[in-house]
């Protein structure tokens, strides 16, 4: 006979456990997160934007896509506020959101072997400066 929902073989852990399983609005919107990661381009922006604020032509040329490809990608990752701009001048340079992001993947490449780039200390470009909307 198995356990309905009234008979659970260990209740407190049973009880510990559904204390783990969150709102199903808030699953979605983890859903949703995760699924944003799921895409190799994504995933490249996040760690080149994990060791450094960039602007697109520079994204572009550094993970050899084209600049709508980028700009793409980034507005979905900004939709979900994980990557904000910062304009100076003609340039819009973006930067990572959320240090989640950053934990998360360097920790999926540290669990693959691969010792993940380290943001460098933010120099120059008004990186202390805060950031604006564009």
């Amino acid at each position: 006979m198995s356990p309905t929902t009234e008979e659970y073989v260990d209740p407190q852990h049973a009880a510990h456990a559904r204390r783990g399983i969150h709102k199903p609005a808030l699953i979605e919107r983890l859903r949703h997160t995760f699924q944003m990661l799921a895409d190799p381009t994504r995933i490249r922006l996040v760690l080149a934007l994990g060791a450094e604020e960039l602007c697109v032509s520079d994204l572009a040329r550094l993970l050899g896509v084209t600049a709508p490809t980028v700009s793409h990608q980034l507005r979905l990752l900004r939709h979900l506020g994980l990557v904000r701009p910062r304009r100076e001048g003609k340039l819009i340079y973006y930067r990572l959101d959320d240090p989640h992001l950053t934990h998360w993947l360097g920790e999926g490449l540290e669990h693959l072997g691969v010792r993940p780039a380290r943001r460098r200390a933010a120099v120059g470009r008004g990186a202390a400066q805060g950031s604006a909307s564009a």
